[in-house]
């Protein structure tokens, strides 16, 4: 889950300081969502292969806010990198759809992001299984797909999953009001995603993320409950990307960001 809007996919705000280079074109940016989401669930899918499989760490409360931390810090990392200043680092369809509805990402792009997002998650999940043999494939590691824990049916898991991503969309649209935030967006996602998958790893699962759970899904031929964590996050992130444009009816205005891109 990660909160940022392209770099300058929707910006209308004139800039004082011209840019340096050209603007990357919408292809490079989604070949960037591509590539970043590919590296994102490769580390996810490691990092499930060693902590829950039995020669690993072997499961447990612990091992989800161990998973947690280590995405979170990557998550922060690949924003900060160059790909993802250039695309914006969303690496989730929810998001992509999220800042759509706030007016900060053009809608033009939204499809070709969310296609990369989703190939790119088919793509890592496929190289965690090369590189680590066919552990990957078997229980409980399943090529690290989510699933609910014991009591939770798919209405539960639905509002979860839409909560956190409401919740998520005023935390983007609060940071974004403001340069400091924007600037202090890939750090709030880091701890967001940490505290998320420690806390409901568990329960729901803790995706909040149809990218997360797109291609492990597939891969392991537990496609079932796909539609749950595709449908909850994007409904979380339209409720609260309305919310927060009813907020500025009331004197709240998010600012978009700067034209200029940053040099890698």
């Amino acid at each position: 889950m990660t909160l940022t809007p392209a770099r300058d996919a929707a910006a209308r705000v004139p800039d004082p300081v011209p840019a340096r280079s050209p603007s990357p074109g919408p292809l490079r940016r989604a070949a960037c969502e591509f590539g970043l989401t590919a590296l994102l669930l490769l580390a996810v899918v490691s990092g499930v292969r060693w902590l829950f499989a039995p020669d690993g760490y072997g499961g447990g409360g612990m091992a989800f806010a161990l998973l947690g931390a280590g995405v979170g810090v990557l998550l922060g990392a690949l924003m900060l990198s160059a790909p993802g200043r250039w695309s914006g680092g969303h690496l989730n369809p929810a998001v992509t759809v999220a800042l759509w509805r706030l007016g900060v990402f053009p809608g033009r792009e939204v499809v070709p992001y969310v296609v990369a997002q989703l190939g790119g998650s088919v793509a890592g999940t496929w190289a965690a299984g090369l590189v680590w043999g066919p552990v990957v494939a078997r229980p409980p590691v399943s090529h690290a797909v989510v699933r609910p824990g014991p009591g939770w049916g798919e209405g539960a898991v639905v509002a979860a999953e839409a909560g956190v991503l409401a919740g998520s969309a005023l935390l983007l649209a609060g940071l974004l009001a403001h340069p400091v935030g924007r600037r202090l967006l890939p750090y709030a996602v880091g701890l967001v995603t940490a505290l998320v998958i420690a806390v409901l790893g568990p329960l729901s699962g803790g995706s909040v993320n149809p990218a997360r759970q797109f291609g492990p899904a597939l891969l392991s031929g537990e496609a079932g409950r796909l539609w749950v964590y595709a449908a909850g996050p994007v409904l979380g992130a339209v409720a609260g990307a309305g919310l927060c444009r009813r907020a500025g009816t009331l004197g709240v205005r998010i600012a978009r960001p700067p034209v200029r891109p940053r040099q890698p």
